[in-house]
Formats: structure tokens, C-alpha cells, sequence
């Protein structure tokens, strides 16, 4: 690719060839059955990582310590490393089945068979909190597998959205992304953790009560490990991929693993991609312990679970339809300038729901003020979800407008890497940070002298884990938090998150006006032209 230089700070829509397509309206005439199956196909993948976001929830109910929650989010991680495994699935195919169905059809099929044998044992390994503690290592091995496994399905699908579009919608991929797998993800986290609440169905759904929810998590999981079967025997049968860039794939006829893995090299060098990288990766220790720890920390005052889970009902149509309602900011010219403007939003946000987190447990005491604190708990986890959306949705669709089309699993893979690895490097280390920097102690009254030995172990309790905190509850103790590791790491949080709003406000403007030259690693001028024209 030639690259001119004296071009580095041209919009990245400079009148010529890129002002076409972005004055022409976004219009989905002929893209509609795209769409749909574009959302169809995230939605597929956010069931799963709903699913493994409850574990978390279930966790917590079963007494697991903020480490062991720390050990299980190391499941997480594939979805931030996908990028080693990227060029493979860009360079390997089945040329006559199709580039992009090749992957889909066979991660989903693997993905479905796991999911059958993970729902004959999930209710074992996550133990009853009582004669059976949950088995974290199995947990984290099996859900990093399927971790692993849906991250193909997402290389794989964020590639095909590049070209199954027509290039004047492409900003649609990142909407299509960020509902289906909100909707996916509602699916398997709070309709899990309602519909299989004996509580909640035995309150609000059953006649008489019963032992069990309308259904058990081994039965959720076996009826969306059938979804997944159905699904991709239909998509491998009656939908056909079209041949991407035939024309421009001649040109690289020799590219393969090993020229797919120098094509990525390429562009993780590339200046604009380091800027890039540098900003998406750093914001993510702005909310990773807020993100992580809140939910976490208001069960452990003592909203039951599948309360937990109804308040974050009214949230979920905001995380499937308001990346919709934005589009006109988010699949614009300048998506990265609302990325922005959203920060300073999350960033306040999470200072009024800290204090908010704060009084919980006073408010939990006084019944008559229950419904006004969980109708303030639905209101700020609505607005946070709207910017969460917000900001996923607009960085997702700059990235679709500035990824080369013939490498477009490997270039979106690498930039979604980005925020993915920080995301889950600062969760671990937030909640992994959560046991050391709190300081709890198991205080006893009244203690008489033939329990001095008791007293004399009660005095290192430091109610760390459920054992703990129970033995002192036995003997009379009570335990109590001198300094919560929560607000200590909210605390710098929003410090560094007041630096990082300073520091980068010159670095967004400054990727915005690069132009697509300047990204393309492979796609010449030529047929820069013939791609945007499409």
C-alpha cells in the first residue's frame, strides 16, 4: 500500500471519495434480512456470556470470597487474547462454503455440544453454599472454554458484518453488535436469575409453592444448547456467502497464517492504532472496579438475588434499543467526539451511585423506604447502561469505518482487543485487590472467662470468607468492616478517571481527523474506492 504521509491529517472523510458515501443517508433497503441475521448471530453469542455473568451472582450467594471471584473472572479473558487466534480464522476457510460461515458454523456447533455437557454439571460445580463449596477451578476452566469458543464466533461474525452491509450502513455493524448481544446476554444473566428464583416463582408466578424455579440452570442451558444446534444447521443450509473483494484477494494471493500474523503486525504498528490502542485500554481502569465490585457489594448488604436481578430489568430494553436511538451520533462522521462527551457522564454517574451503594445498609433497615431506594437503584442502573451502550456502540462503529475490509476479522479483533484485555485485566485486579485492602475484624461482647480461648482465636478473625464469618456469628461476634476496599478503589477510580478526561481530549481529535489511508494496511487507493462505493 502506498502510504502518503503529508495525508496523516486529512478527515477521515476529505471531500472526493469518502464525502460520497458519507453524505449518501444510511438507508437498509436490501440489508433488512442482514440486519436481522447479524443480530440473530449476537444475540447467540450473548446468551452464553450472560449466562457466565451470573455465575459471578451465584457466587456470592454460595459465601465465595472477592478472590475466588477474582480467580472465576480470569475466565473472561479469551474474549481480550482472541486477537492471537485471529489471523488464523482470517486466512483458513472453507473457500466453497464460505470465508466467514466456515467459523460460525463450526464454533456454534462446538459451542451447542459443550453447552449440553456444562448442563449435566453446573449445579454440581457450583456446590449449595453449605455441605458443597462451589469447585472454582472447574468453573473457570469450563467457562473459559466457552469463553474461547464464542470469541471465534465473534471474530468470525464482526468480519462478515464488514462486507454482508452495503458500505453506506456499515455503521449499523456496531449497532447490530452492541443489541443482539444486550439482548443475548439479558436472556442468559436476569431472566436466569428470575425464572429460576424459587422465591420470586413461588411469590409471584407459582400457585403453590414448589422446590424449584420454572426452570433450573441445567435445563436453561440445555434448551439455548438446541437453540445454537437449530440455528446454525439452518444458517449453513439456506444462507450464502458471497465472495468478498474477489477482485482485491487476487492481489494477495499468497496470504496465508504467516502473512496474516505480518499483516497484524503491521498494524499494530501503524500510529494511528497505537493511539488507539493506547486510549481504549487505558479508560477501561476508569470503571473496572465500579463495573465489577457494585453489584457484587450490594448483595453482600443484602438485596437478594433475584431482587438484584428485577432491578435490572427496566435496563435491559436501554441496552437493546438505545443504540438505536443514537445512531445519528454513533454511525456519524465523528463517533469517537460522543464517545467522549458520554465519559464525563459515566464518570459522574459513578460518584452519585458510590454514595448511593453507601447508604444501603441503613436504608435496608427501614422497610418504609424499600421501594423509593429500589426505584433509585432501576434509575441509576438504567442511566449507566444507556452509557455503557453509548460508549461501546460509538467506538465500535469507528472501528468499522476505519478497518480494512480485507482483513477485517483480524483489524476488528485487534481493535475490540483492546478494550476487551483492559477491561478484564483491571476487573481481576480490582476484585483481587478487593480482599487485601479491606480490613474487617470479628468484634465480641460480654465474653466470659471460661471462653477465653475462644475469644483469644476470634481475635484473628478477619471474617474473610463465609467459614469465617459464620464461626463468628456462632460464638456471639459480629463482623465488622473498618476500612472497605470498595471505596478506596471507587476513590481512585475517579481520580484517575478526572486525568485520563484531561490527558486524551487531544488524542480523540487527533484520531478522528486521520484518514483511511492512513489505517489500510492492504487495500490500496483503487479499491479503497471500490469498497466504499459498494
Amino acid at each position: 500500500m502506498k502510504n502518503n504521509r503529508n495525508q496523516k491529517f486529512t478527515p477521515i472523510s476529505p471531500k472526493g471519495d469518502d464525502e460520497v458515501v458519507e453524505s449518501e443517508s444510511s438507508n437498509l433497503s436490501g440489508d433488512y434480512q442482514n440486519v436481522a441475521l447479524l443480530l440473530l448471530l449476537y444475540l447467540l453469542q450473548g446468551v452464553p456470556q450472560g449466562i457466565s455473568l451470573a455465575i459471578p451472582i451465584l457466587l456470592q450467594n454460595r459465601g465465595a470470597t472477592y478472590s475466588e471471584q477474582a480467580q472465576f473472572s480470569i475466565s473472561y479473558f479469551p474474549f481480550g487474547l482472541k486477537l492471537l487466534w485471529a489471523p488464523v480464522i482470517d486466512s483458513i476457510f472453507i473457500k466453497s462454503f464460505g470465508r466467514r460461515k466456515t467459523w460460525i458454523c463450526s464454533s456454534q456447533i462446538v459451542i451447542g455440544s459443550f453447552m449440553i455437557y456444562l448442563s449435566y454439571n453446573a449445579d454440581k460445580w457450583l456446590g449449595d453454599g453449605d455441605t458443597m463449596k462451589p469447585q472454582i477451578g472447574i468453573l473457570t476452566a469450563v467457562f473459559f472454554t466457552l469463553w474461547l469458543l464464542t470469541s471465534v464466533q465473534d471474530i468470525a461474525v464482526d468480519g462478515w458484518g464488514l462486507t454482508l452491509l452495503k458500505r453506506r450502513n456499515i455503521g449499523y455493524a456496531a449497532t447490530t453488535n452492541s443489541c443482539g448481544q444486550s439482548a443475548g446476554k439479558f436472556i442468559g444473566f436476569i431472566l436466569l436469575l428470575v425464572f429460576e428464583s424459587k422465591e420470586f416463582c413461588n411469590s409471584y408466578i407459582f400457585s403453590e409453592p414448589k422446590d424449584i424455579g420454572l426452570f433450573t440452570l441445567s435445563g436453561f442451558i440445555m434448551f439455548w444448547a438446541c437453540v445454537y444446534m437449530i440455528v446454525t444447521i439452518l444458517l449453513a443450509l439456506f444462507k450464502y456467502e458471497c465472495p468478498e473483494n474477489a477482485e482485491q484477494l487476487k492481489e494477495h494471493s499468497d496470504y496465508g497464517i504467516c502473512k496474516a500474523y505480518q499483516i497484524l503486525y503491521k498494524i499494530i504498528k501503524l500510529k494511528p492504532v497505537v493511539e488507539l490502542y493506547t486510549m481504549i485500554f487505558s479508560i477501561e481502569a476508569c470503571f473496572a472496579a465500579f463495573e465489577a465490585i457494585t453489584s457484587l457489594k450490594l448483595i453482600e448488604y443484602g438485596v437478594p438475588k433475584e431482587k438484584f436481578a428485577l432491578i435490572s430489568v427496566p435496563s435491559a430494553p436501554i441496552q437493546i434499543l438505545f443504540p438505536l436511538l443514537i445512531t445519528k451520533y454513533t454511525a456519524g462522521r465523528k463517533p469517537l467526539s460522543f464517545y467522549y462527551k458520554v465519559f464525563i457522564c459515566r464518570l459522574t454517574l459513578m460518584i452519585i451511585t458510590t454514595f448511593y451503594v453507601a447508604s444501603t445498609p441503613m436504608i435496608l433497615e427501614n422497610v418504609n423506604f424499600l421501594n423509593y431506594f429500589y426505584a433509585g437503584v432501576v434509575m441509576l442502573f438504567m442511566i449507566d447502561q444507556a452509557a455503557i451502550r453509548a460508549t461501546y456502540t460509538s467506538d465500535g462503529s469507528f472501528f468499522s469505518k476505519i478497518a480494512d475490509p480485507l482483513v477485517g476479522g483480524s483489524y476488528m479483533t485487534l481493535l475490540n482487543t483492546f478494550g476487551n484485555l483492559g477491561k478484564r485485566t483491571f476487573v481481576t485486579l480490582s476484585l483481587w485487590l478487593m480482599d487485601r485492602i479491606t480490613w474487617r475484624k470479628c468484634y465480641i461482647k460480654n465474653i466470659s472467662n471460661d471462653e477465653t480461648l475462644s475469644f483469644t482465636h476470634l481475635a484473628n478473625n478477619t471474617c474473610l470468607d463465609s467459614f469465617q464469618k459464620i464461626t463468628c456469628k456462632e460464638i456471639g461476634g459480629t463482623c465488622k468492616t473498618e476500612v472497605d476496599g470498595y471505596y478506596v478503589e471507587i476513590g481512585f477510580s475517579v481520580v484517575y478517571g478526572l486525568i485520563w478526561f484531561i490527558v486524551f481530549r487531544s488524542v480523540i481529535y487527533r484520531l478522528q481527523r486521520y484518514s483511511r489511508e492512513d489505517w489500510y494496511v492492504l487495500t490500496n487507493n483503487k479499491s479503497s474506492r471500490n469498497v466504499e462505493m459498494t
